[in-house]
């Protein structure tokens, strides 16, 4: 789909209120299913599993059985391990099938295919199968990571103390298993190159994950004042840079050029920053204040709202919000921010971004695997 068409229908969006729901929420599936299941034929791969090879391994399963002490308590490690075998709102694998597509799309590089000794399946060599797993693994190790609790906020009604004290320790163990795999793996691949590419990916994890715990505590708090640039900055370490990198490391394996290899990186960066607004647009997307529920201050829209309106405007709306001894009237501040500009701009950079990651993919030759990245692209504009 062309930039120019994607430019008219995000500004329809926001002529109608952009009162639809976004592409990655529960309320339409099928359509995302349509997107992923055409992209799977292409590849000839069904990514939706990709890491339960792994994770069905003898020392894994072994951890399941005992994660079965954790049923009865709101540990979040149950919901990421539920998240493995299905869940339509997050796709999990999104980032191995976006890999396989961008593999494709680029296809194999003639110049250097006597040196690569590899035999293309579906035109995707199998190493670049092998790093789009690696992706994944990478990936749900750190969501692994990120379900662990913080038990000075404990209460009696998430469970045991000792269960959920057991949950960590499993959360750590299992994300440092899946971690180590991927590590294996990625040296297996034999390509200086793409280790250090992967390597920075991980680095960049842990910078954003750092920042994001850093600022969880008081998030709900007046914060510091955020730029939009600082960001997408955060964003982009938090959820951009493993699929940007991957993009460009399964490209430098079929030894494409340093051009191809930049496109590569700027569609996986741009999809994802646009995956991420659309993402934090969706408290804001409701009908009504009444539907409001607590919410981060440290959101797009919010960030650009307190943009709009300056500091000094930003603290008396929040001290309106959450008077002295009171409880915060979050449906309040939901209303100011939607009388705002800050819904309407962060609609306009995912449209940006969406726009961004489809001028990279076009400059690929036309192909099913650059048709089905395209679509993904748009639909994470989609609201």
């Amino acid at each position: 789909m062309s930039v120019q068409l994607s430019n008219r229908i995000c500004l329809s969006l926001l002529n109608n209120g952009c009162r639809s729901l976004s592409l990655f929420s529960n309320s339409s599936p099928s359509n995302w299913s349509k997107v992923v299941s055409d992209a799977e034929k292409i590849v000839g791969y069904p990514t939706s599993f990709m890491s339960l090879r792994c994770l069905l391994s003898d020392e894994l399963s072994n951890v399941a059985m005992q994660a079965r002490k954790l049923v009865g308590t709101k540990h979040p490690l149950l919901n990421t391990a539920r998240g493995f075998v299905y869940d339509s709102r997050n796709n999990l694998q999104m980032r191995g099938l976006v890999v396989l597509l961008m593999s494709k799309a680029a296809g194999p590089n003639t110049a250097a295919e006597a040196c690569l000794q590899q035999d293309m399946v579906s035109g995707i060599y199998p190493s670049q199968r092998n790093l789009a797993e690696i992706t994944e693994l990478i990936h749900t190790a750190f969501l692994v990571h990120r379900g662990i609790v913080n038990l000075k906020e404990w209460t009696n009604s998430d469970g045991p103390l000792k269960d959920m004290q057991f949950g960590n320790k499993m959360a750590v163990l299992s994300g440092d298993f899946l971690l180590a795999n991927a590590c294996t793996g990625l040296a297996q691949l034999n390509n200086t190159k793409v280790v250090e590419l992967l390597s920075s990916a991980i680095g960049d994890l842990v910078q954003g994950i750092y920042y994001e715990n850093s600022i969880q505590g008081e998030e709900n708090n007046m914060t510091d004042d955020i730029k939009i640039a600082s960001w997408e900055e955060q964003a982009f370490l938090s959820h951009g840079a493993l699929l940007a990198k991957s993009c460009r490391a399964t490209l430098e394996l079929a030894k494409h050029d340093v051009e191809a290899q930049a496109l590569a990186f700027q569609y996986g960066k741009h999809m994802s920053l646009g995956h991420k607004l659309n993402s934090d647009l969706q408290p804001f997307l409701k009908d009504s204040s009444s539907d409001a529920v607590p919410f981060s201050l440290n959101l797009a829209p919010v960030v650009l709202h307190q943009e709009t309106i300056g500091r000094e405007g930003w603290t008396h709306q929040i001290d309106q919000a959450r008077p002295k001894g009171r409880q915060a009237d979050y449906a309040k501040l939901w209303r100011a921010i939607k009388a705002g500009k800050g819904v309407s701009s962060a609609i306009d950079l995912c449209c940006y971004h969406g726009n961004k990651a489809l001028e990279a993919i076009k400059r690929f030759p036309p192909s099913e695997a650059r048709s089905a990245l395209e679509n993904i692209a748009f639909a994470v504009t989609k609201f």
